[in-house]
């Protein structure tokens, strides 16, 4: 697929509906001839261009870290503190709140016992493929630089993709570099790379969908 064409879809969708706030860009991917019972994408990509805004990124780890990591993240719970998110309202508050979430691999079944059930259904428990699972004396700083552009790439329930790309703060071009990076990272990813794609839509948060 040319940038080109992309390019001209972005256009469309910049133009479909103004809101008088800042709309983000998404894509929507869907799928042809991939069973998600045999096969399944769970994939992270960093942005090349970035997401057009912050995201918040939370440390759960022990005591020893939290001079190491508290100055990089947005916030720091440590585990002597897990108590004080007993509270399911406190909890879902949390985990729509930020957008990836970081720890120390022994200490992943303290997570899933305290934020599991939250964080896992809507797939933002910490995972080693996004770098989420750190080291005692990882570079957390190049962590979280990298976890604010990156976003999930998941299908797992339909043979479908959507995932945010940008928003309306960024130019055309960026964006359109964007959805490129996450088809190149399709084709690498996918059973049969491009041939398992059937159509892509972008959109922004209240448009409806362009096909590009």
């Amino acid at each position: 697929m040319e940038k080109s064409q992309i390019l001209d879809a972005v256009k469309k969708a910049r133009e479909s509906r103004k809101r008088n706030f800042s709309q983000g860009f998404d894509i929507a991917i869907c799928l042809k001839d991939f069973d998600v019972n045999k096969n399944n994408i769970d994939d992270f990509i960093k942005l090349p261009m970035g997401r057009g805004k912050t995201l918040k990124v939370c440390a759960l780890v022990g005591p020893e870290m939290k001079t190491a990591v508290e100055k990089f993240c947005d916030l720091t719970i440590t585990t002597d503190e897990f108590s004080n998110y007993e509270d399911a309202r406190k909890i879902r508050k949390l985990v729509r709140e930020y957008e990836h979430f970081i720890t120390q691999a022994n200490l992943m079944p303290q997570i899933a016992k305290t934020f599991g059930k939250y964080l896992g259904s809507i797939g933002k428990m910490p995972s080693p493929k996004a770098g989420q699972i750190i080291a005692p004396k990882a570079n957390v700083e190049h962590i979280v630089k990298n976890l604010r552009d990156t976003i999930k790439l998941s299908a797992k329930k339909a043979p479908a993709i959507n995932c945010p790309v940008g928003n309306e703060k960024m130019s055309d071009s960026d964006v359109a570099e964007n959805i490129l990076s996450v088809l190149d990272r399709l084709n690498q990813t996918l059973p049969r790379g491009s041939q398992n794609i059937r159509a892509v839509y972008v959109k922004t948060t209240m448009g409806g969908p362009i096909k590009i």
